[in-house]
């Protein structure tokens, strides 16, 4: 698959023997588990390109059927499974999508993976624009930043929330903002959702001082660090959204610095970090004059994201 590939489903057209794919299947099952990739895996992936639900999976009703609808030729399925188990591809990028929150998000290896983590930031940003709109006078405060878009998940999501509110979602990669776009148009958020080509706020200068709101899940992987990733994250996922420069702050510095001058004073910020970096960043945002500052916990009980609101003056 190329890297600006961007897998759409398709209607049944393709069919293989019931017991031809149960011989598959077996076989499948047997190279996963010697291979170490969980059999949830494979179930995922042929619930996403056949038309099998999982209670036929479980019970091997294939076996007995005449034919099983494929959505690709049966060759392309058995080849993009080995591609799973020898080239260690993500499965999301197989099938070209990835269920997040209540929506199925297309994805390329044009843009990292969400992962069920990140939702957490919706959440908190949600709560946010909740008391920013309850706040007296500031009932038109509806512009909000998503910084480094990605597939355009954390933007689609907070454009999924509230009606009121337009985002303004920004990435350095044009084959990244095909994704978002695309993702967009399928979940008919296009026109509440803006994209931009660009390098953080640099394409948002019409909005200097009144955006109410900034997200960012951006690169924090210290650059040494990306080769000890499994490969699955090492070799597939664009280093472009991982690498995070020597240390893993580089993008967390100018985020921190650049902010108070887009967002209105009192704007809310938000993002997400690795493991052991919060405390740095509240305490960068503190030396900064930012105030309200908290560390929030993912499901795991990690250190995952820092908010705060700007400088008031």
């Amino acid at each position: 698959m190329g890297r600006s590939d961007i897998p759409q489903k398709s209607g049944n057209a393709h069919l293989v023997v019931g017991a031809e794919f149960g011989r598959w299947f077996d076989e499948a099952q047997a190279k996963a588990t010697s291979e170490g990739v969980p059999l949830e895996e494979l179930y995922w992936f042929l619930l996403e390109l056949t038309d099998l639900d999982r209670l036929s999976l479980r019970l091997r009703a294939f076996q007995t059927a005449p034919t099983v609808p494929l959505k690709l030729p049966f060759p392309e399925l058995v080849h993009r499974w080995e591609q799973r188990l020898h080239q260690r591809i993500p499965v999301q990028y197989l099938v070209g999508r990835v269920h997040w929150r209540n929506f199925s998000l297309l994805v390329s290896p044009a843009v990292l993976i969400p992962r069920p983590e990140t939702e957490l930031i919706v959440d908190l940003a949600v709560a946010a624009i909740q008391q920013v709109n309850s706040g007296p006078g500031l009932d038109d405060v509806h512009h909000w930043a998503d910084l480094g878009t990605g597939s355009g998940a954390i933007a689609l999501g907070l454009a999924a929330e509230f009606a009121q509110v337009v985002i303004h979602a920004v990435d350095r990669s044009s084959e990244a903002l095909e994704v978002a776009r695309a993702n967009a148009a399928l979940l008919h958020l296009h026109n509440r959702v803006h994209f931009y080509q660009g390098v953080w706020f640099e394409p948002l200068q019409p909005f200097k001082g009144r955006l109410a709101g900034m997200v960012s899940n951006p690169p924090y992987i210290p650059s040494p660090a990306i080769s000890e990733l499994e490969p699955e994250v090492a070799h597939h996922e664009p280093h472009l959204a991982l690498n995070g420069g020597p240390d893993g702050l580089n993008c967390l510095r100018e985020l921190v610095e650049s902010a108070p001058d887009y967002l209105r004073p009192d704007g809310f910020w938000i993002v997400e970090v690795m493991a052991g970096q919060a405390d740095w960043v509240a305490q960068r945002l503190h030396q900064r004059g930012y105030h309200q500052i908290q560390i929030h916990r993912d499901l795991a009980g990690i250190d995952r994201f820092v908010s705060a609101h700007c400088p008031s003056s």
